[in-house]
């Protein structure tokens, strides 16, 4: 079983396999670690979840994923300063909350998460330019090692840059630059001033951005080319063609075979920007209400190459989705009826084989909600009518278990309900007083008790002489 993935490297949907030991090696540019992970960081590191998700639990491959941690480079240096904190510890607590909020958002862990201060990661970093620096394509210049970016003319294919339009000869020694100002950029930057620096054979000083995650992604993952480099459509230019250059200068070898980049995440119609105040963080949603389970589920409804738009109406909106989902479920729990029919299991079936097909259609995660509810609500018709039996509820579970192992929506929602926002014991205790004022006819005190729950996020819902509770 295959699947199409859009390379931005050739702009077309290409039949993606892995080259070597039916094994992925899939790269991910991972955070900068000067600030808490806002929502657009998240929606790439979702999207590349739910394709290393596909990847395994759907194509039936093995993954070895790599996503670093960019601990070095001018914005960590210079919080670290304002913080007056060691560069270390000043990114370890970042490090430490990008952790907490991928768990909270259902992120499966990678088997390698390098940090390019790690010695071993500089070590290759230096091998890198000392490289580059024999083969001709680079260049020493008051203490620092420059790509000469004429020496590769291939470069720029990625960004489709126009090569006309280049500053030949001039360079940059910032970690960005302004989209299409191609210059030769920086691979060693020389010592200055209260900045951290390491000498590994290059001369003292600390490498730029770009050649961190080069040294990264060939170490972890090589021979290259690499199977997949996947990150956010801004790394386009110019941090992965600066990527490609460096790494096949030193290797004389493309460096990925498949360049997969997400779409922006824009809030209210406008850019995400801190003056805007709109750079919202996991903490931010939940102090509005709203569960990681929800927006996990939001970022990854619309498919990962177009723009989504984020509202809290729009947060509202998944959030009652994944609760059509969860209450499916729940009913198809009271199920008890013997037998199974042949007709919700080709209906199953169906809705399987359509998810299937989305999925291998580039990551087509819309399409492939749209065959989950289009089952729920035949199936929710079918309970109506009392035409599933305990056989076919077994079947339908197995089903949703395999949509959940790609999209990882309900088992995250499942686990936050594991974990409510009041102990589950003075939850049960609340019922159990609730039932004994309705008992003695006391329904302002039974009211009370409810409306406490909820105020606290628990919801009561009673049927059949039982109440059941879940988070709100």
């Amino acid at each position: 079983m295959t699947m199409r993935l859009y390379n931005t490297l050739t702009r077309t949907e290409e039949a993606f396999a892995p080259s070597l030991d039916h094994t992925v090696r899939m790269y991910t540019c991972g955070p900068t670690v000067y600030a808490r992970g806002h929502i657009g960081n998240f929606r790439t590191f979702i999207c590349v979840d739910v394709l290393r998700r596909t990847l395994k639990y759907l194509l039936g491959y093995r993954v070895k994923q790599v996503m670093n941690f960019t601990d070095v480079d001018d914005r960590t240096i210079v919080g670290a300063q304002q913080a007056g904190m060691d560069l270390r510890p000043y990114t370890d607590q970042y490090i430490a909350a990008f952790r907490e909020d991928a768990r909270a958002l259902g992120l499966e862990e990678v088997e390698e998460n390098p940090r390019a201060t790690d010695e071993t990661n500089l070590r290759a970093m230096a091998e890198i330019v000392g490289t580059l620096e024999k083969q001709g394509h680079a260049y020493r210049s008051d203490g620092s090692v420059y790509f000469r970016i004429s020496t590769m003319p291939q470069y720029g294919h990625l960004a489709r840059l126009d090569h006309g339009g280049m500053k030949a000869g001039a360079r940059v020694d910032s970690d960005s630059y302004e989209k299409e100002d191609a210059r030769d950029f920086v691979l060693w930057k020389a010592t200055k001033p209260g900045e951290p620096a390491w000498d590994f054979g290059t001369g003292p000083g600390r490498p730029g951005w770009h050649l961190e995650c080069s040294a990264m992604a060939l170490r972890l993952l090589g021979p290259p080319p690499l199977d997949i480099h996947a990150g956010g459509i801004d790394l386009v230019f110019p941090h992965h063609e600066n990527e490609i250059a460096q790494s096949e200068g030193a290797t004389g070898k493309p460096f990925a075979r498949f360049w997969v980049h997400v779409e922006y995440l824009i809030v209210d119609e406008q850019k995400m920007s801190k003056s805007l105040g709109n750079t919202y963080t996991i903490p931010d949603i939940i102090a509005r209400g709203f569960r990681p389970s929800a927006v996990r589920y939001l970022l990854l409804s619309a498919h990962y190459r177009k723009q989504l738009n984020f509202t809290w109406a729009s947060l509202g909106q998944a959030e009652e989705a994944l609760r059509r989902l969860t209450d499916f479920l729940s009913r198809l729990d009271a199920v008890n009826g013997p037998g199974a029919h042949p007709d919700i299991a080709a209906r199953v079936e169906a809705a399987r084989t359509a998810f299937a097909t989305a999925m291998r259609d580039d990551l087509n995660t819309a399409a492939a909600l749209g065959a989950m509810f289009e089952l729920v609500r035949a199936l929710n018709s079918a309970i109506d009518a009392r035409e599933i039996g305990a056989g076919d509820a077994t079947l339908i579970r197995a089903a949703f278990d395999e949509f959940d192992g790609v999209l990882g929506v309900l088992s995250l929602r499942r686990a936050e309900d594991q974990k409510p926002p009041v102990p589950v014991e003075e939850i049960e205790r609340r019922i159990e007083d609730r039932h004994a004022a309705r008992r003695r006819r006391d329904f302002a005190a039974a009211d009370r008790i409810r409306d406490d729950l909820a105020a606290r996020g628990v919801l009561l819902e009673d049927s059949a002489g039982s109440t059941r509770w879940k988070r709100k």
